[in-house]
């Protein structure tokens, strides 16, 4: 029998460990789906669930500073925002869950590039800090939209690194592949692979060529056995990695810089089904030759900001292995 304090006495109660006091059962990956949401990855193909977007509105403003902004050509906002809209309704016909991350006050005109400023894992989500000043904070608002929906922050990015979502691919529930270029850099990828090592995921760092973007517009997953990659440009050491588990590559014919980027620039809805942009006949014709079935959305305006599908498209939830 344990003999608790004087009676009054603080000793013994259930604030300081004696009775009542319940400790918590669950780890974090047990959580999900009770605490935090079931919002979680573990591969760039399984059945998509969930997104977040952010539709544009009047930072697209017609003054706006193309080479500042990072835009390509002038867009209008109010096509921007029906091209944004209809993409939305595109992913809930497909039954996918869309949040929007609904910002309070001034918005930057890359807002909308969601994929940019996060990546999820199996356990939560890490937040990005985008390589360009003008997109510096984009990160902040993306982290609050995150919390409120339930979603763990696994890792904040600190000191000088500087990551972009669409840079990290998931090779396996295991393996992480991440692009060192123009938007990351190696001070964020020390960071993330600390984070990922702590759910006992590795990294695999590769480098990509001048004048690149992202890792995306290189590599996109479609199945379990299928990647589409970029003509030479992919780095070899991806080619191999995906070879090495069984995955076939392939790559799609090239038209000219714009066309090739538009179309690797989709989002894998499931295994061989993904959502591309519209009026590429060549490259859908390509992916049905390899039994992928492609559903379109228009972005011309969209694309003008140097950024389509896949780019707009924040992953948060796909059917994971266990």
């Amino acid at each position: 029998m344990t003999v608790w304090g004087e009676k009054g006495s603080s000793f013994g109660t259930s604030a300081y460990g004696g009775v009542g006091w319940v400790p918590r059962q669950l780890s974090h990956a047990n959580e999900f789906g009770k605490q935090w949401a079931s919002y979680r990855i573990d591969s760039e193909w399984r059945k998509l669930k969930a997104v977040i977007v952010h539709t544009p509105g009047s930072e697209l403003a017609e003054d706006l500073d193309l080479e500042k902004s990072l835009m390509l050509e002038p867009l209008d906002s109010a096509k921007s925002r029906e091209e944004h809209e209809a993409m939305c309704e595109a992913y809930r016909a497909q039954g996918v869950e869309v949040h929007h991350v609904s910002p309070v006050g001034k918005t930057t005109p890359n807002q909308m590039f969601c994929a940019d400023l996060f990546v999820m894992t199996s356990q939560g989500a890490i937040i990005a800090r985008p390589a360009g000043e003008v997109r510096a904070g984009e990160e902040r608002l993306i982290a609050r939209r995150l919390a409120d929906i339930g979603v763990p922050i696994l890792k904040t990015l600190t000191g000088s690194a500087t990551f972009e979502g669409a840079d990290l691919m998931w090779l396996d529930e295991r393996t992480a592949m991440i692009g060192r270029g123009h938007r990351t850099n190696q001070e964020a990828i020390d960071q993330i692979t600390s984070v990922l090592k702590e759910i006992g995921c590795e990294t695999i760092t590769v480098d990509m060529p001048f004048g690149t973007m992202h890792f995306m517009g290189m590599l996109r997953i479609v199945d379990k056995d299928l990647a589409v990659c970029w003509p030479r440009r992919t780095p070899l050491a991806t080619v191999r990695a995906l070879e090495a588990r069984g995955i076939e590559v392939i790559f799609p014919p090239y038209e000219d810089n714009t066309q090739s980027y538009r179309a690797m620039n989709f989002v894998t809805l499931g295994p061989r089904r993904v959502m591309m942009v519209a009026g590429l006949r060549k490259y859908q014709a390509f992916f049905e030759d390899h039994d992928v079935e492609c559903f379109t959305v228009g972005t011309d305006e969209l694309s003008k900001a140097a950024g389509s599908v896949g780019c707009l498209t924040g992953v948060l939830a796909r059917e994971t292995a266990t």
